[in-house]
């Protein structure tokens, strides 16, 4: 996996570091034993802190690892909440702090490339001009200063102080004992604000946005003035203001055709073109549009995730079920992490938290349940400026000239050098030259500038909390109308009412369909219909979008025009639209912007849909149906393909196939082996792999609407398209090489799977279940390629916070399954490493302790008093 940069280190920097942390926090952490009497049955392992501002609390440890944090109040919650996940979590923490501050060139090099929790740049200095100039605006603070529901409510800003403050507590006393090798002794690992909390925050509410193009907006520049480097300090300095994204091999055959054309997508015109040439060029409508529908389809993101709400009239006692799987990075700024949170009398929920949240992201209380699924609103528009011949940082809007807004940023790189770049703002947003994967040309008559809403939305961490109170789905319904603040996810979610909810509800810019006709470029003509990106006339006043009833800040939709869908017997999201949430209530009539509808869905989709109206039909949903369907790793490809691929494989005259080498491959002992494969992706499963390396191979080659002879229908969405188009030369030659492949790194094509799909955690392979998103498969598991050895010995991402739902009318009022498939901690040295892992190897979960009983009768318990003084 890949390690964060570890930073120079020195006596002398760590003392003054100390000294910082006692400025910044004025705290002190005292460690004394803690009282046995006190104790009971649990076992004091760090000590009590005495409170002497109410910033307290007290942390009871279960098995796995998992905090039960209790607090009087909201300051105290979320310093305990800081403190525990930097227990678990520091040096991963520690890395994002730095990325936010717009610091990572003089830690870890400018060249390097960051990880994308936190925005899509390509080097580090490309992410510190970001971040830098979001600081150098007070972007954040002018956010912080409006009042609610525009700005974050009181209760957020008291958890964000008490996380930094329990965070500095905990880095102050423990800096000396920390073990990850990823950042022991690293003075970039510092004390930090509340401000830097809300920072974060930020980061991930633009992170489909402004902090998708960051690369295209820190190197737009005026034509005639050179490349991004010009005027800056470093400019002598070769391949400093490289920005691009760094190419990657995965041998996945899919996965590096997409690369290779978002690079082509990317790479921008010479500055030295031609005058003629600068000011005629502009981007080509189609291959635009190829681009924005491949950059903004959510299955090719490393986020995703499936969720499934399941009503009363479906499950064994009548409330509600749910199950959350969400798709995420294993590694990174943009891992979950696990933890129950209490305040006595006002909030009592349990669940995952995105890092440096200080509420619970995707969870339960005793009433409800929800998971969140990236969804298919595009969160941007484009606005193409018309600009003045005589001034290519000036435009026109309705005939006035307006300049744009320079700002200069400055960096410092490892040497100490300073680096300095202009961006340009426009009363839109920033000019950007590329924006999901589509070109953008600065040229002297147009610029396409970048206007994101979210930019303007600081309520992600209110919506989660909101949550964690509701007592119902009305309640979460109500949160959703009240507080606006999810950037890019659906809701799904359940009470022990047996009611259910699926809502779209996102900060979306408010682009009708009407909109669209009146106001889209040429450009946006083609991008909008093909994948909901408008690029809008910026010469126009009322292109602008309008704000919509009851929204809470202009230009976005109201909660009303929203996609919701209530009180279906189930309702699902596998990252498609919204459109068959519930087959038998087909959700329409929505903009463009906020997904396509009549068109074919993702096999997981597909596989999904399946799976859950099936479960609802057959009635009777209890836990054990719930953890049952997560771990089915059912492949609805090899339902819908293998057949078809063993039948013809059996007919190739002579038992060969050509590869794409030009060489006959023997392919015959591959024929048996996808007939009796069972098509799944369990760990045990032989043929698995075969069929996922050759479906990997079938579905980068096979041209556009070859792959299946029975074409899409959408009067059946869920069982078309199908029949494998066998007959075409991509069939065969993708046969021949997953065989090759295969016989080359000495692997059989009946091997089960787990023999050659794992993970090494502390010396031992864990074999790991489930598959790549174009398998269809729930259990999503986006696994690395060794091409030294053959097979996948990693995971990228995929499965990662589970957790399968219930209610009782006795005893504890809630049963929940919980799994965080890459384990507590990021701590390669730390116990609770890799101990749900190895659940997750063997598809089992943690059987959550929520009530007060359960929660004291937890072998091992130990307690931490921890606070301020």
């Amino acid at each position: 996996m890949r390690r964060i940069p570890r930073g120079a280190t020195s006596a002398r920097r760590r003392s003054g570091l100390r000294r910082a942390a006692l400025a910044c926090a004025a705290l002190a952490l005292t460690v004394t034993a803690l009282p046995a009497a006190a104790a009971g049955r649990d076992t004091a392992s760090r000590g009590a802190h005495p409170s002497g501002d109410g910033m307290s609390a007290v942390i009871r440890y279960t098995e796995y690892g998992i905090p039960h944090i209790t607090a009087d109040d909201y300051p105290g919650l979320g310093f305990g909440t800081g403190w525990a996940q930097a227990a678990d979590q520091i040096c991963t923490l520690a890395d994002g702090f730095v990325t936010v501050r717009g610091e990572r060139s003089r830690w870890f090099g400018a060249e390097q490339k960051p990880d994308a929790s936190l925005s899509a740049a390509g080097t580090n200095l490309t992410s510190d001009l970001w971040f830098r100039g979001v600081r150098d605006a007070r972007t954040v603070e002018k956010l912080l200063a409006r009042p609610a529901p525009a700005g974050p409510s009181r209760e957020v800003r008291q958890l964000s102080r008490g996380w930094a403050a329990g965070y500095n507590a905990w880095l102050r006393d423990h800096r000396d004992e920390i073990t990850d090798p990823a950042c022991k002794g690293a003075d970039w690992v510092r004390p930090i604000t509340p401000l830097d909390v809300s920072r974060r925050g930020f980061a991930l509410s633009v992170l489909s946005g402004q902090g998708a193009a960051v690369n295209g907006i820190t190197a737009a520049t005026p034509p005639g003035t050179g490349s991004a480097r010009a005027g800056s300090e470093d400019a002598a300095r070769p391949g400093t203001g490289r920005t691009g994204q760094a190419a990657r091999t995965t041998q996945d055959p899919q996965k590096d055709q997409e690369t290779q054309k978002a690079q082509r997508a990317q790479k921008a015109p010479e500055a030295q073109a031609p005058r003629e040439a600068r000011a005629a060029r502009q981007p080509d409508p189609r291959e635009a549009a190829r681009a924005a529908r491949a950059a903004l389809d959510p299955q090719r993101s490393d986020m995703g995730s499936n969720a499934v709400a399941f009503g009363g009239s479906t499950t064994a006692n009548g409330s509600g079920a749910l199950i959350g799987n969400p798709h995420y990075p294993w590694s990174g700024g943009r891992r979950f992490w696990q933890s129950h949170q209490t305040i006595p009398g006002e909030l009592d929920a349990a669940g995952g938290s995105l890092l440096a949240s200080p509420t619970i992201s995707i969870g339960h209380n005793r009433n409800i349940a929800w998971s969140h699924t990236v969804a298919t609103g595009v969160p941007l528009t484009l606005h193409e400026l018309k600009l003045d011949p005589a001034d290519p940082t000036a435009y026109t809007v309705d005939g006035k000239t307006e300049r744009m807004r320079p700002r200069k940023v400055t960096v410092a790189d490892k040497s100490g050098r300073r680096v300095t770049r202009t961006q340009w703002w426009t009363r839109y947003g920033p000019v950007s030259t590329n924006v999901a994967g589509v070109e953008l040309p600065w040229t002297e008559r147009t610029a396409y500038a970048l206007a994101d809403p979210n930019a303007r939305n600081l309520r992600f961490t209110d919506a989660g909390l909101a949550f964690s109170k509701a007592r119902d789905v009305a309640g979460v319904r109500d949160a959703l109308r009240r507080v606006q603040g999810l950037p890019w996810v659906n809701t799904v979610a359940t009470d022990s009412g047996g009611h259910t909810l699926m809502a779209q509800s996102q900060v979306l810019p408010r682009v009708t369909d009407a909109l669209a006709e009146r106001c889209n470029t040429p450009l946006g003509q083609a991008t909008y219909p093909a994948a909901g990106l408008a690029v809008l006339d910026g010469s126009r006043g009322d292109c602008v979008p309008r704000t919509g009833p009851g929204a809470v800040q202009r230009g976005v939709f109201g909660p009303s025009e929203m996609p919701q869908l209530h009180d279906a017997p189930y309702v699902e999201n596998s990252n498609d639209s919204a459109w068959l949430s519930y087959a038998g209530r087909p959700l329409t009539g929505f903009p463009r912007i906020f997904g396509d509808t009549g068109t074919e869905r993702s096999m997981r989709t597909r596989g999904a849909l399946r799976d859950v109206s099936a479960m609802a039909r057959e009635g009777g949903i209890d836990q054990r149906a719930l953890r049952a369907q997560q771990f089915a790793n059912r492949a609805p490809a090899g339902e819908l393909a293998a057949e078809d691929a063993a039948t013809a494989c059996a007919k190739l005259p002579g038992g060969t196939a050509p590869g794409s080498d030009g060489r006959n491959v023997d392919v015959s002992a591959a024929c048996d082996v996808l007939r009796d494969w069972d098509r799944t992706l369990r760990t045990d499963s032989e043929g698995a792999l075969l069929f996922d390396r050759f479906w990997r191979h079938l579905t980068a080659s096979a041209p556009e609407g070859k792959l299946w002879r029975t074409p899409f229908d959408p009067e059946h969405p869920v069982s078309t398209p199908r029949d494998l188009n066998t007959g075409t030369p991509a069939f065969r030659t993708a046969l021949a090489d997953a065989v090759a492949e295969l016989d080359r790194y000495g692997i059989a094509p009946d091997a089960p799977l787990g023999r050659h799909q794992f993970v090494e955690r502390r010396g031992d392979r864990l074999p790991i279940p489930g598959g790549t998103e174009s398998l269809g498969v729930w259990n999503k598991t986006e696994p690395v390629w060794d091409t030294g050895h053959g097979g996948y010995r990693e995971v990228e991402a995929g499965s990662s916070y589970i957790q399968t739902v219930t209610f009782s009318g006795h005893g504890c009022p809630v049963r929940a399954g919980t799994l965080l498939t890459y384990s507590q901690s990021s701590d390669p040295t730390s116990a609770h490493h890799s101990d749900q892992t190895r659940l997750y190897s063997r598809g089992r979960m943690v059987q959550e302790r929520f009530c007060e009983q359960d929660i004291r009768s937890a072998p091992g318990l130990r307690t931490v008093h921890v606070g301020t003084r």
